[in-house]
């Protein structure tokens, strides 16, 4: 699959993320901790020309350095798979894969731009870990919401994230 290719797979599977759609909600595995597993949906917005908006619902196990996520339609089927570990990151939509060195970079690859990796799982946890450009917006955790804002570098970004309940 060439690179152009790859990247509009990413991106219509990233719908990663504008949380226009409703999702289904999901169970959590049999005996995951609760501080390691979330699942919501995701929304990112990048102020490109054209704009580019990415949604999906998730399931996410795990941490920065060594874990999970499922990303979902919304009638909770499995669009993908991801999983890394501290030496490499892998994609999985039906029988393609796609290899990269690490989540942060795989990330990068499938989305076009930079997203605060380590910084989410803390964001995710209820920590307001500032990370260089982004302004985090807190404020609605406790109600399962989060909302970050990258103003530099370019593009502009938005992410938004609602955890199920």
């Amino acid at each position: 699959m060439d690179q152009p290719s790859k990247r509009l797979a990413g991106l219509s599977l990233v719908s990663w993320l504008s949380l226009a759609l409703a999702g289904c909600a999901t169970q959590r595995p049999p005996g995951a901790d609760p501080a390691a597993f979330w699942s919501g949906r995701l929304g990112l917005h990048l102020q490109t020309d054209p704009p580019q908006n990415w949604s999906t619902s998730f399931e996410l196990q795990g941490s920065a350095g060594q874990g999970q996520m499922l990303l979902l339609s919304p009638i909770g089927t499995t669009l993908a798979r991801l999983s890394w570990t501290p030496q490499s990151a892998l994609l999985e939509q039906g029988q393609d894969k796609t290899e990269s060195r690490n989540l942060q970079s795989l990330s990068q690859r499938l989305t076009g731009t930079h997203l605060p990796i380590a910084a989410l799982f803390d964001w995710l946890a209820g920590l307001a870990t500032e990370v260089p450009g982004w302004h985090v917006d807190m404020s609605a955790h406790p109600q399962g919401r989060l909302t970050a804002r990258r103003h530099s570098p370019e593009p502009e970004a938005i992410l938004r994230i609602v955890l199920n309940r």
